[in-house]
């Protein structure tokens, strides 16, 4: 149900380049009985998906490391973000695009996915909602090296490492994705590893 309190006045597109950059302009009905009229930009890359794959014979799970230009720009001095699989939907649905993405980037083939939970991620800018899976993981899964797609530009470091490390690369800021963060502290609460 929509939002009775606000109305959408005009979207303006201040970029399409890569994804879609809006100027939206709406009234807001405030709790004093007043309408305001507000401009806001929002960002508009479609929804995703991420997963953590966990193996619960080795205590390991799978992430992956590659250069996030946003990070690079933003203080993070070599840009390398070690982050869970994840990717963009592209008109699938998510589980469908998370099999996809696991395959492509890690290179591991999955036929079983449990969803966790889905989440906004930068709520204030961006409209993605990312649903965020998670999957058990075997050595006999492994079916190519993953690195992700060469025509998408994709290289990708496949990292397979111990659960409990990780956690440890969290308080270090080795791993600093909120992402990656969230799905590894959903095993951890879960009581999974």
């Amino acid at each position: 149900m929509k939002n009775p309190n606000i109305t959408l006045l005009n979207t303006e597109i201040l970029s399409d380049n890569w994804y879609t950059l809006n100027k939206v302009t709406y009234s807001i009905l405030k709790k004093n009985g007043s309408t305001e009229t507000q401009s806001r930009e929002a960002y508009d890359r479609g929804n995703g998906a991420v997963i953590l794959l966990y193996n619960t014979a080795t205590n390991n799970v799978i992430l992956t490391r590659q250069f996030r230009l946003p990070t690079y720009i933003n203080g993070n001095p070599t840009g390398m973000l070690i982050e869970a699989c994840a990717g963009l939907l592209d008109n699938d649905n998510p589980e469908d695009c998370i099999k996809r993405e696991t395959e492509e980037e890690t290179g591991y083939k999955i036929s079983k996915v449990e969803k966790v939970f889905e989440a906004y991620m930068s709520p204030g800018s961006v409209t993605e909602i990312l649903y965020f899976f998670i999957a058990e993981y075997s050595s006999e899964m492994k079916i190519n090296d993953g690195g992700g797609l060469e025509e998408e530009g994709e290289n990708i470091e496949v990292l397979e490492l111990p659960f409990e490390e990780t956690l440890k690369m969290i308080d270090t800021g080795d791993i600093k994705d909120a992402k990656t963060i969230m799905l590894l502290q959903h095993l951890r609460i879960k009581g999974i590893l």
